[in-house]
């Protein structure tokens, strides 16, 4: 059974930043890409919120920058799927399985796993991803800076979004499925209290229109069974996300909706030697920027957790 100091779970830029800071205190890091080699960045068109890159970049271009100086370092990458773990003993080294076949053992685990975005399910909204269709409107919302656009959404982050889009767009159309939100009295007050976002409720989206780019939403009346169109060139989806931390549960201390729980300040998780950063615990700001930064917190604390070991 292959033996290993320091074992990734997952890419994307908190994994591969992990990757280089580990490889770089050499600590041999492997990494398994997982389902989605370099994460929701290689489904994104242009970053442009990244700095170092004044003209912005390609997200796919952008992850597989991340990788070679993860690879130049040192890390070993393998595409392969972690398809499940054993953190029972409650210290290292763990059992991990990988593509339920190939058994590792790793002195440390980072968990990069991330999160997907939660989607409408329509046809239209994958054939337009990238072409005016998107889960993230901080990351997006400047490329429809004087446009018209719509979200789709109930709770704080739909507000928040809306509210960030409003800034930036002529005009913000709010597609909300039953007659109330599911936001706080605070985050309601400051949608409804915008002159430029107009709210539909009892309203789903029947289609999003556009051969190539968005050029129009349907949206339907639950109520009245009513069809109009509404001209957009983005359409934000704010949905929700669900963390990709399944088989961390029977370990791994986590909210109610899966993200997983981290000692503040820290990257350590409250099983000895696992560390987890990226999406996979990050709720609130999930962004490349934040998502790299924890990647460097949890190869630190993981050198540290090795260091302090060998010392005993």
């Amino acid at each position: 059974m292959e033996h290993i100091e320091c074992l990734i779970i997952g890419s994307g830029p908190a994994g591969y930043t992990a990757a280089i800071y580990a490889a770089r205190a050499d600590m041999k890091p492997v990494m398994y890409e997982g389902m989605q080699p370099g994460g929701q960045l290689t489904i994104t068109t242009e970053v442009e919120n990244y700095p170092g890159y004044p003209d912005g970049i390609e997200g796919p271009h952008m992850m597989e920058l991340f990788k070679k100086q993860a690879v130049r370092l040192g890390t070993d990458v393998r595409f392969g799927m972690v398809t499940s773990v054993d953190f029972s003993l409650g210290k290292p080294p763990y059992k991990v399985i990988v593509d339920e076949t190939t058994e590792i053992l790793a002195e440390t685990v980072i968990i990069s796993t991330g999160a997907s975005a939660k989607w409408l399910g329509l046809p239209s909204e994958q054939r337009l991803n990238g072409g005016g269709v998107s889960a993230c409107a901080v990351c997006d919302g400047f490329f429809y800076r004087g446009k018209d656009v719509a979200i789709v959404g109930a709770g704080d982050t739909a507000c928040e979004e809306a509210s960030y889009l409003s800034k930036i767009c002529s005009k913000v159309t709010m597609i909300v499925r039953k007659d109330t939100f599911r936001a706080s009295k605070a985050m309601q007050h400051r949608v409804l209290n915008t002159p430029n976002i107009e709210v539909l409720f009892n309203s789903e989206t029947d289609e999003i229109l556009g051969d190539q780019v968005v050029e129009a939403v349907r949206v339907k009346n639950t109520a009245t069974g009513e069809l109009k169109e509404v001209s957009i060139t983005g359409f934000f989806v704010a949905i929700g996300h669900t963390p990709n931390t399944a088989i961390f549960k029977p370990w791994i201390s986590m909210d109610e909706t899966g993200y997983i729980l981290t000692t503040p300040g820290t990257s350590k998780t409250n099983v000895e030697g696992v560390f987890a950063c990226g999406d996979a615990q990050d709720k609130v700001y999930r962004q490349a920027i934040t998502a790299a930064g924890t990647g460097c917190m949890a190869a630190l604390d993981a050198e540290r957790y090795l260091a302090a070991k060998k010392d005993i």
